[in-house]
């Protein structure tokens, strides 16, 4: 990245007013050059709103922007852009089938002296960008054939090819392995020596305390705390999150396990481009218990839940529900025998943007809901509000644009399709990835509640510390293979560790 003269960005006094409801009121917030500056707050909280208008997304109702010191009116990101604002967004804005060192450049290709794109350049210049996060990727690498978290890293990457004063990043590590996220770290003070003024938005608290230098926190769209990070720690910045007085964490109580519900053998997948094979993967699922798989970047869990589900048809192994076989049943068969999936990425295979809250909910079981042909709305009204209140969804109305909401209450949507028709068995792939502290709780709570009502649980993470507090086993992957497994009084975040980053073992030596 080319070194550019330290610029401050601020905003003073903005209000943002929707139809029917107030984003921001009042809300002043500053950069300066070098400095980490943390935006934290729940759901909600105004954050993303902040963020937008900062990006030149979407102008405020009030209030004004200075740049270095004179106001500013962005008509469009192109201008921000312009300006030297960057912006890294926690949905990806990435192109699927261009390659990585394209989608790096769209919009400020590097020209031949023809007026042709410059190709080599590009390249040259990718794989460096690439290089300063730890990744040896090649840059012609279709981005749609790349798992979520290699995307997110192209994400950022782009933003480092260009010429950015001040950069803000939306939930940067939400996909991200520990090693990755150092990386990401070092990148970040790089950019700070460099006169860069960063904004940083993450739910991850500790994170937020080891990079930023100052913070602060918006709640119900004010700023409500603002501190220099060395002076304060997690229970300061929750008690204004939520504000009330953070409880000590209480230690939940494992259900009793029931039943095997469902029981797959020697589960195998070949390598493919953008996926992780698997080799001779096998786990039990019982009634009643919630079972954490544990893994970093590239284990396998996405593929593992995938091939229990039945998306890869070149998958090898045995799987039963109810010791009934599954073998050879598509996806419909499977989830017809009781196997419902919550995807990883929300956005791209969870939710269609333009249906509201309730149809999102309903969409794969409107044949249920219409029993003689028709669409019983009463029916479906009522089983949509009595989900929208166990999974305490916070949304203006059922008919409200899924868009409309929070990524946490985004979330619990997707989670509420999965769990209306009562599978027996729910595959919930890192539930919790960019959603706030008090949402992801809900979200364990919720898990916690099926598994009483008898439902076999499973959910994968990169999250230690969630697998530990919500799990009454966890089964550790890396590269394809179950490393180990523990049950809930014996796992520690420590051992969890061990597991996922050591030399590849064979199963039977884990018992």
């Amino acid at each position: 990245m080319t070194a550019r003269a330290a610029w401050t960005y601020d905003a003073h006094d903005v209000t943002k007013v929707y139809p029917g409801t107030t984003a921001l009121r009042g809300v002043s917030f500053s950069t300066r050059p070098g400095e980490v500056h943390a935006l934290i707050g729940e759901n909600g909280a105004g954050k993303s709103t902040l963020v937008k208008i900062l990006a030149g997304i979407e102008p405020p109702t009030t209030g004004r922007l200075e740049l270095d010191g004179r106001e500013v009116a962005f008509a469009s990101v192109r201008d921000a852009s312009a300006a030297g604002i960057g912006l890294i967004h926690q949905e990806l804005q990435l192109f699927p089938d261009l390659s990585a060192s394209e989608n790096l450049f769209v919009g400020r290709e590097r020209l031949t002296r023809w007026g042709t794109i410059d190709m080599a350049a590009q390249e040259r210049e990718a794989r460096a960008a690439l290089a300063r996060l730890g990744q040896d990727l090649n840059p012609r690498t279709p981005v749609g054939r790349l798992p979520l978290g290699l995307r997110q890293i192209v994400e950022i990457a782009r933003a480092l090819v260009a010429e950015t004063r001040v950069l803000m990043m939306d939930e940067p590590t939400s996909a991200l392995t520990a090693g990755e996220v150092d990386a990401l770290f070092h990148v970040i003070r790089d950019l700070a020596s460099h006169g860069v003024a960063v904004v940083y938005i993450s739910h991850h608290l500790h994170e937020l305390l080891a990079i930023a230098d100052r913070i602060t926190v918006l709640r119900d769209g004010a700023v409500v705390g603002a501190a220099v990070s060395a002076e304060v720690g997690v229970p300061w910045i929750v008690e204004r999150m939520t504000g009330r007085p953070p409880h000590a964490k209480r230690e939940v109580s494992p259900t009793a396990a029931g039943p095997v519900v469902l029981d797959a053998r020697d589960l195998t997948l070949p390598p493919r481009s953008g996926r992780t094979a698997l080799d001779r993967v096998s786990l039990q699922l019982r009634s009643g218990e919630v079972c954490g798989i544990y893994g970093l970047l590239g284990a396998g869990r996405t593929e593992l839940f995938e091939t229990l589900l039945g998306v890869h048809q070149d998958a090898g192994g045995h799987v039963s529900i109810d010791s009934r076989s599954l073998d050879r049943r598509d996806v419909a068969a499977r989830v017809a025998a009781g196997i419902a999936m919550v995807p990883e990425d929300r956005q791209a295979a969870g939710l269609v943007p333009s249906m509201t809250v309730q149809q999102n909910m309903t969409l794969a079981h409107l044949t249920a809901l219409a029993p003689r042909g028709a669409l019983d709305t009463a029916a479906e009204r009522r089983a949509c509000e009595a989900l929208a209140a166990a999974l305490r969804l916070r949304a203006p109305s059922l008919d409200a644009p899924v868009v409309a909401l929070s990524g946490g209450n985004q979330q619990k949507v997707v989670i509420g399709r999965g769990v209306m028709p009562r599978p027996r068995v729910l595959l919930l792939d890192d539930p919790t990835r960019g959603v706030d502290v008090a949402a992801k709780a809900e979200i364990l709570t919720t898990m916690r509640s099926l598994a009483a009502d008898g439902m076999a649980v499973a959910f994968a993470s990169s999250d230690l510390a969630e697998v530990v507090e919500a799990a009454d086993r966890v089964l550790v992957m890396a590269r394809g293979r179950v490393r180990a497994e523990y049950v809930a009084g014996d796992c520690t975040e420590e051992k969890l560790t061990a597991a996922a980053s050591s030399d590849p073992v064979k199963r039977d030596a884990i018992h």
